[in-house]
């Protein structure tokens, strides 16, 4: 006999992919704290039961997220913005994309997709779009995200992108100094960089060279298990996701 908190389990996400509900919060879209804690905790049930029904399927973080960071400089090699490439999980992509296949192909098309990047992207707002960035200790403003945003769907994955340019750019010559993280501060998402390529520089064509490299640094030893030991009912102004976020910096030759 299935367990009765599965149940309910299922049948809360079946409620939730109701027509009415698809086109506000679109199953997970960032925009309510309330309904991110419902689905996230339905979502921990689900993976609780998928996980032999083990402890740890209730624990945060809920949704992963795997980051390809791009920082964009301007003509003489300073510092202008952060373009972003978040790729989710399979099993969020599977119920963030319910209903979006609106015209019947088969095919989620970035059209189509559109209203969810809109709703990510101006949710994100009240958690600083995850990205901290400072420049020594002094942390380094971001503007809104700029209006190219969009949402790709490709492998069974839904990846999004958006640009934060900085409100003052970076002087070349203070590259060195300049470091950002990502990071959700109540770890509902886990955000880790690729990998493959996680940061690169981008400048533009003519543009002083940089003499500088990114570099990622890794999470704490013994953070994994730490992780993984995560209960719920995190307070975000614990800023918790901190403790676990990996470190951009800037190695520059002279």
């Amino acid at each position: 006999m299935t367990p009765l908190w599965i149940d309910d389990a299922y049948r809360e996400l079946e409620y939730l992919k109701k027509p009415e509900f698809r086109a506000v919060p679109q199953a997970l879209a960032f925009e309510s704290k309330t309904m991110i804690q419902r689905w996230f905790s339905c979502l921990g049930l689900i993976l609780c039961a998928l996980a032999a029904q083990t402890a740890l399927g209730r624990a945060h973080p809920h949704v992963w997220v795997t980051m390809h960071t791009e920082v964009q400089l301007g003509q003489n090699g300073e510092v202008v913005a952060l373009r972003h490439k978040w790729t989710f999980d399979q099993f969020y992509t599977s119920f963030a994309v319910e209903g979006m296949d609106t015209n019947g192909d088969g095919v989620y098309s970035e059209e189509e997709l559109k209203p969810l990047a809109q709703t990510n992207v101006e949710a994100l707002k009240e958690f600083e779009y995850f990205t901290y960035a400072f420049v020594g200790k002094t942390k380094a403003a971001l503007k809104e995200p700029t209006t190219d945003y969009r949402l790709e769907y490709k492998d069974d994955l839904l990846t999004l992108y958006f640009t934060l340019p900085l409100e003052k750019p970076v002087p070349r010559d203070e590259l060195k100094d300049f470091n950002f993280s990502i990071y959700d501060p109540g770890m509902y998402v886990s955000l880790t960089f690729s990998k493959d390529d996680p940061v690169k520089l981008a400048a533009p064509a003519g543009a002083t060279p940089s003499p500088c490299t990114p570099h990622v640094g890794d999470r704490a030893v013994g953070q994994e298990k730490k992780l993984s030991q995560l209960g719920e009912n995190i307070d975000p102004a614990s800023n918790l996701g901190s403790q676990f976020a990996e470190r951009v910096t800037f190695r520059c030759t002279p």
